[in-house]
């Protein structure tokens, strides 16, 4: 059996207990990348094998003296390329990016480092973040391992699609309005957001500041629970880094869901959505209740003015996030220019793609006189309005369920042309990002082509536990953890 097609927690078991070495895995994960990225094109980095050899030796050394001892020792884990990494490319996929090394690293990532986990590379993403299928990278597009013809999803697709694929044990993501779920959906991974603040995202490279969190991508809701659980951390360099005493996930890992109260919004199973997405994720609420769950359908109400309000406040915090980006301090810088402003002009023009340019210009316009009060500001109420909705829901049900996409992974090319179609596929998954609460994507069946079909479970802030035991007892009573 392949080391990579364990589960993250399982390998780092058979390391602890001495049957393989972190050694051994990072060999497997590089046969594993080399076997595979060529039709799948998952990373955007790979680290040079003797870097990832070494800091595998030294982390074995350190399990054998019990100075780590944590469930994700010696275990191999890939990168969003959104995540500053000391001394390693990070590009955000983006060609105004080429070439960047940080001199820091990213304080999520610095907690997998203390938690003995080795770091095989960066993955592919949509550029900057802007996407939903990992099309818009400027180094190439990602590839679904169930089906090559199709995308992972974004913009987390190339975390996604690493581990579906086997390249790596977990994979970290950020997901602004889904960019972990959705993909996770598409490439048949659970992926999990945490409750906004959780995590730090210094050394994230932001695109919507008040929406960006990074999560963990794994095989199961074990591998979640424990990833998250390694990253979880008060940051005093994050502003918005919340300090928590509940952040031992795993502890949710029982198979106990009597008594526990479900919503399911009536407003996510209308149309749009996927005659097999539906049957498969209602079938998933079934297997919920005879675990014992209570369910009840109700109205969220608000879901139609989620996705205007989500692209309206993330294109304006992006614009002002992506400023910095003007070929003075760092990044790519055109060659042809006369004076200042024509080098801003020419690099910015050169160096960012169509997607980023659409979400800039979007953005300057909302937050320029005389329509800020008329967009921006009307997001934002609806923003507050989408929070209380969730609130009153939260009231009664401990977990709400709903589909991850509307879809399955479609077709490479079939979004690119439409740019709202590819902002509906988020139409499920966006507002937990406005609301700030945590949520978990399990596989929940394929269609008829044999691709992925996605769960989700929405908890309240600060309730990831509920998600994780709902998640869990379904993936036990399934069977379908991988």
């Amino acid at each position: 059996m392949s080391l990579m097609s364990l589960t993250a927690v399982e390998l780092g078991r058979r390391i602890k207990e001495g049957e393989v070495t972190a050694v051994d895995a990072a060999r497997e994960a590089l046969a594993q990348i080399g076997e595979k990225e060529d039709s799948i094109h998952s990373f955007v980095t790979v680290r040079e094998e003797g870097e990832i050899l070494a800091d595998a030796a030294r982390v074995q050394k350190q399990i054998e003296e019990g100075l780590v001892s944590g469930p994700l020792a010696g275990v191999p884990a890939a990168l969003k390329d959104n995540l500053c990494t000391e001394g390693v490319l990070t590009t955000c996929s983006s060609r105004m990016l080429a070439g960047f090394k940080p001199a820091y690293t990213a304080e999520a990532v610095r907690n997998l480092q203390r938690a003995g986990v080795v770091v095989i590379g960066k993955t592919n993403m949509d550029e900057f973040a802007m996407g939903s299928t990992t099309e818009t990278s400027a180094f190439g597009v990602t590839r679904n391992p169930h089906n090559t013809e199709h995308v992972p999803g974004g913009s987390s697709g190339g975390s996604c699609a690493a581990v579906a694929a086997g390249e790596c044990s977990f994979a970290l993501g950020s997901d602004t309005g889904g960019s972990i779920r959705q993909p996770s959906s598409y490439c048949g991974v659970t992926g999990m957001k945490p409750t906004y603040g959780t995590v730090s995202r210094y050394g994230l490279i932001a695109y919507g500041s008040s929406l960006d969190q990074i999560g963990p991508i794994g095989r199961d809701v074990t591998d979640c629970a424990a990833i998250l659980e390694a990253i979880s951390s008060h940051d005093s360099k994050d502003s918005t880094s919340i300090r928590r005493e509940d952040t031992d996930f795993t502890t949710a890992l029982t198979e106990d869901v009597k008594g526990m109260r479900i919503g399911i919004p009536r407003d996510y199973f209308g149309q749009g959505l996927d005659s097999e997405v539906a049957a498969a994720v209602l079938a998933a609420a079934g297997e919920l209740e005879r675990a014992g769950a209570e369910l009840e359908e109700f109205d969220l109400s608000l879901v139609e003015y989620a996705i205007p309000a989500y692209y309206v406040i993330a294109c304006a915090e992006a614009s002002s996030n992506l400023s910095r980006f003007d070929g003075v301090k760092y990044g790519y810088r055109t060659e042809d220019c006369q004076g200042l402003h024509d080098m801003y002009k020419k690099t910015r023009s050169e160096g960012f793609g169509p997607e980023v340019k659409r979400r800039i210009m979007l953005g300057s316009f909302v937050l320029s006189s005389g329509y800020y009060d008329a967009y921006y500001l009307k997001a934002l109420r609806t923003k507050a309005l989408i929070k209380k909705a969730f609130d009153r829901a939260f009231e009664k049900y401990d977990v709400i369920l709903s589909p991850a996409a509307p879809s399955t992974a479609p077709r490479l090319g079939e979004s690119l042309g439409d740019p709202i179609r590819m902002y509906l596929g988020d139409i499920y998954t966006i507002s937990v990002n406005l609301a700030g609460l945590p949520a978990i994507t399990v596989p929940c069946g394929r269609d008829h082509a044999g691709l992925p079909i996605g769960l989700q479970l929405i908890g309240d802030c600060f309730r990831e536990k509920n998600i994780i035991r709902a998640a869990y007892t379904y993936e036990q009573r399934r069977g379908c953890s991988k």
